[in-house]
């Protein structure tokens, strides 16, 4: 093992192990909070999830927030996204969620703080926590966390993608896999497995585009555009939340006449992040992410009487 993965490890132990003895305090909401993480550095499908997981709670009549930290934005403020803003100021992934979801969507880098801020304009509904496994200072009632085809044999920061041990998984309520990943190697005895259909919808692709993006994972990507019969003249990958910027798309076009592309396919958050700039790229297909999680209707009737039980226990133990 890297030696400073060594460190990495020990450090999240101790404070995992200070959460878990209560020696570090998380801070409780009034309404229920429903976490969605991962175990890794980007790439598993957590924001994809949570619109996943909004859309089945909205179908349920259940009303709900969801609160990100807004990675990327440049501004420190806690607000509500406005759907028909910017990415610089609220961030990709948060504007992603509130176009698709129309819920309040609160950006803050303390989401006790912003479930605060939430309660206090919307009342004490269900919160759902993007990106917050490794938030511990904000008490939980249901932890999801995704789990990537990687995950099981990869390493701790820096040496490899993961931020916390496999173990981690031991405060997960539901783990949620591929349907196709093998649960051989993660410590998963007794736990909940949601399994989930990934897959991508694009129309009117051009026939030989130039693909392009600046996702955590940009091989996945590349590669489920193939195994949808979509073959490209050329890949261009960028970091991850980029912001485009007049000379990339400069660098596109060259690149597409370089490689004799007749068009450009990228991703709806690329969109988002090129805004304007987008109408160099022509003619461009919009891939979206789809994403079907298996016997959805159990999986939320479980979330739902977990949370039931867990409230009323909390309010035996407060009488």
């Amino acid at each position: 093992m890297n030696p400073l993965s060594a460190v990495f490890g020990a450090a999240v132990r101790l404070r995992n192990y200070g959460f878990d003895r209560g020696l570090l305090r998380a801070r409780q909401l009034t309404g229920p909070v429903v976490s969605v993480g991962n175990l890794s550095v980007g790439g598993s499908g957590k924001t994809p999830f949570v619109i996943l997981l909004g859309g089945l709670l909205k179908n349920r009549g259940i009303s709900f927030d969801v609160l990100t930290r807004g990675y990327g934005r440049n501004s420190r403020e806690i607000m509500a996204v406005d759907p028909s803003g910017h990415p610089a100021q609220f961030g990709d992934e948060p504007l992603l969620i509130a176009r698709k979801l129309e819920v309040p969507v609160i950006v803050g880098s303390d989401r006790y703080f912003s479930g605060l801020w939430a309660e206090a304009r919307f009342g004490p509904q269900l919160h759902l926590l993007d990106d917050a496994f490794q938030h511990r200072q904000l008490a939980r009632d249901f932890e999801i966390v995704m789990v990537s085809p990687e995950d099981a044999t990869d390493s701790l920061l820096p040496g490899g993608r993961l931020r916390e041990p496999l173990d981690s998984l031991k405060r997960a309520d539901a783990v949620v896999l591929a349907e196709n990943t093998p649960a051989h190697g993660l410590p998963l005895e007794g736990k909940m497995v949601w399994r989930i259909r990934r897959g991508i919808f694009a129309s009117e692709v051009p026939r030989r585009p130039l693909a392009f993006c600046g996702i955590a994972r940009p091989q996945r990507f590349f590669r489920q555009l193939r195994e949808a019969g979509i073959e490209p003249a050329t890949e261009i990958a960028f970091r991850d939340h980029h912001a485009y910027a007049g000379k990339d798309v400069d660098a596109l076009l060259t690149a597409a006449a370089q490689s004799g592309a007749n068009g450009f396919v990228t991703t709806e958050k690329d969109v988002l992040n090129l805004s304007g700039l987008m109408s160099r790229l022509q003619p461009a297909a919009i891939v979206a992410v789809t994403m079907e999680l298996l016997d959805a209707a159990a999986s939320v009737d479980f979330l739902l009487r977990t949370l039931e039980q867990r409230r009323k226990r909390k309010t035996r133990l407060s009488v």
